[in-house]
C-alpha cells in the first residue's frame, strides 16, 4: 500500500499479534504518523521497502520464522540508508544493542523495560537522533535481579540455556569446569532455584538471556535438558 499524504509512513513488523496490534494503534492515533504496512515477517519488510519505500520501520528483533529483524534491518539500511529503523524486543537481552549500533540502526527500544515511550523514541528518531537505552533492563530473576548476576555468571547462564554440559561451557568460555560449577552454584544461591534445569528454563522463559542462535533461527530448546 502506498500512501500519498505528507505524514511519516511507518512499517510495523512483529510476528506477535498483540504487539503488532499495539504498534498499529500507536501509529493510527498519531497525527504525525501513518501506517503504510503491518507485517508479520522481517523479510516482508525488506520486500515492502524495496517496492514501496517507507520513512520509518518498527521491527522486532526476534522472529519465529524466516530471517530475524536485525539481519533484515541491516539489509534495509544497505539499500535504503534514509529509512529510519527502530528495533524492538520484549526480552532483556542486551547483546543486540551493540550489534544494532554497528549495523547503523537508528534506535533500539525494550518493549517491557524501557522508561521512554515508543512515541518519544519515534519522534526523536525522525528528528535525527539515535535513541538507545541508557541502562540495561533489570528484571526479577527468582529471588534476585538480573543486575545481581555478574557478567561472567550471565555468560555461563546464556550457555546453560543451550543445554551444554559444564565441560562444554568451560571450553566455550575458556575457563575451567570447576569455575563453571562455582558460577552455577552462586546463581542458584542468589535466585533460590533448585537446580541448573530450573535456572536455565526460567532464564529462557523470561528472555533474561537469549543466545544468538535464537535470533537467527537455529534454536536449541532448553526443554530437552535432562
Amino acid at each position: 500500500m502506498i500512501c500519498l499524504s505528507k505524514r511519516i509512513r511507518v512499517v510495523v513488523v512483529d510476528d506477535q499479534y498483540l504487539a503488532r496490534g499495539f504498534f498499529e494503534g500507536l501509529v493510527r492515533m498519531s497525527e504525525r504518523y501513518e501506517l503504510a504496512a503491518s507485517l508479520s515477517g522481517a523479510e516482508q519488510a525488506v520486500a515492502f521497502c524495496d517496492e514501496h519505500g517507507a520513512d520509518l520501520v518498527l521491527m522486532d528483533v526476534m522472529m519465529k520464522h524466516g530471517l530475524d529483524g536485525l539481519t533484515c534491518a541491516r539489509s534495509i539500511k544497505a539499500s535504503h540508508p534514509d529509512v529510519k529503523i527502530i528495533l524492538t524486543t520484549s526480552t532483556a537481552e542486551t547483546e543486540w544493542i551493540e550489534k544494532a549500533r554497528r549495523a547503523g540502526i537508528d534506535s533500539f527500544w525494550f518493549k517491557e523495560y524501557s522508561e521512554v515511550s515508543l512515541t518519544e523514541v519515534m519522534d526523536r528518531t525522525m528528528n535525527g537522533e539515535k535513541v538507545y537505552p541508557d541502562s540495561a533492563p533489570n528484571p526479577e530473576f527468582g529471588f534476585a535481579w538480573k543486575a545481581d548476576l555478574t557478567d561472567r555468571e550471565q555468560e555461563v547462564l546464556r550457555e546453560l540455556t543451550r543445554n551444554y554440559t559444564n565441560e562444554e561451557i568451560a571450553l566455550r568460555l575458556h575457563i575451567s569446569a570447576n569455575t563453571v560449577r562455582t558460577h552455577i552454584q552462586h546463581m542458584l544461591e542468589k535466585t533460590g532455584y533448585k537446580n541448573r534445569i530450573e535456572l536455565a528454563v526460567n532464564a529462557k522463559a523470561m528472555g533474561l538471556v537469549v543466545h544468538e542462535d535464537d535470533r537467527t533461527g537455529n534454536r536449541s530448546p532448553v526443554e530437552t535438558m535432562e
